[in-house]
């Protein structure tokens, strides 16, 4: 018996295997062979191909440059200090306080300005520094922890977090102890529930809030 994949059948016969192709007659198992062998072909260059493009790329070419080594200045002053930085435009306040002038009492904890360890006092308000530019506080005073004391005397909130014992791991504290001392001067600490509120922004993993709580009150009464 003839192979069908071998044998054509006659055009005329009608059988549903056979197909005329550019004229020649041909099985349909010859023809699938033939797409499939050509299919392959294509693919195995296109493949050879895009893999010598890859090879001979160059480095600039296949990886994106980020433009701009430029720096500008911030001017402002820290703690009573005039500083002049030269800084990249995109860097944070706190990353120029810990890692260019290196006061590392501001803490970076989520880097979100969702845990309040990073608050600074600029122009006397709250400011979580990991949320704001460098260059954003031309001209503005800012205060970090570093900067309440006078000398060897403590600021009043701070000696009342040691007297209360306000803190455990002491990661929180700075941005606490600043966060505290605006509230006071924004006569936000008028009672229990209010000095909750306004220092919700700030968190303590170690759950040290009765203590924080009983500090801020302290400096509340001696102040009036």
């Amino acid at each position: 018996m003839a192979n069908e994949s071998d044998t054509p059948l006659d055009p005329g016969s009608g059988d549903l295997d056979q197909l005329l192709i550019f004229a020649n007659t041909e099985t349909r198992r010859q023809f699938i062979k033939q797409i499939a062998g050509t299919t392959v072909a294509i693919t195995v260059g296109l493949n050879f191909v895009s893999a010598s493009a890859v090879a001979t790329a160059s480095p600039a070419a296949a990886l994106p440059t980020i433009a701009g080594n430029d720096t500008v200045k911030a001017n402002f002053k820290l703690n009573g200090k005039d500083y002049t930085l030269d800084v990249d435009p995109r860097t944070t306040l706190l990353d120029a306080l810990r890692e260019r002038l290196h006061l590392t009492g501001s803490k970076k904890g989520c880097d979100h300005g969702q845990c309040g360890a990073c608050t600074v006092l600029v122009n006397g308000r709250r400011v979580n520094s990991c949320l704001t530019l460098a260059v954003m506080h031309e001209g503005d005073e800012i205060t970090t922890i570093e900067g309440l004391a006078n000398g060897e005397e403590l600021h009043p909130m701070q000696a009342a977090f040691i007297e209360h014992d306000g803190f455990q791991c002491g990661y929180c504290t700075p941005g606490q102890i600043c966060s505290a001392v605006a509230l006071v001067k924004e006569n936000h600490a008028n009672s229990d529930d209010e000095i909750r509120e306004f220092m919700s922004g700030n968190i303590c993993r170690c759950g040290a809030y009765p203590n924080i709580l009983a500090a801020i009150k302290d400096v509340k009464a001696k102040s009036t």
